[in-house]
C-alpha cells in the first residue's frame, strides 16, 4: 500500500497532539501511561514527538482515557493553531519538503 505524504496541516496537528499529550502526562512516567493505555512506549514516544502525526483513533482514545482527557478537548486543542508562536527553521524546512 502506498501512503501519501502528509500535508503541512497534518504535520502541525500531529505536533499539537504530541504537545497536548506531553502536557497532560506531566511528570507521570511515559512507560506507565503507555502500559495503562495498552500501547507500546515507543508508540507513545513517537506520538508525543510528532513522529507519528496521524495515529489511529483507538490509540488516541486509549491514551486520552488514561490521561483523563476528553476526546472533545483533544479534538479542539489539535485543530486550533497556536497563536503567537513563530515558526522555527525546522518548520520552514518541513513546509518546503512537503511542498515539493
Amino acid at each position: 500500500m502506498v501512503r501519501l505524504p502528509l500535508t503541512f496541516d497534518e504535520v502541525e496537528r500531529g505536533q499539537r497532539l504530541g504537545a497536548l499529550l506531553r502536557r497532560a502526562r506531566g511528570q507521570r512516567s511515559m512507560l506507565d501511561i503507555a502500559l495503562n493505555a495498552r500501547v507500546s512506549p515507543e508508540t507513545l514516544r513517537k506520538i508525543e514527538t510528532g513522529r507519528v502525526a496521524t495515529p489511529a483513533f483507538p490509540t488516541i482514545a486509549a491514551i486520552a482515557d488514561v490521561l483523563g482527557l476528553s476526546l472533545d478537548v483533544v479534538w479542539t486543542e489539535i485543530n486550533q493553531p497556536e497563536r503567537g508562536i513563530e515558526p522555527t527553521i525546522a518548520d520552514h524546512k518541513t513546509r518546503e519538503r512537503l511542498a515539493s
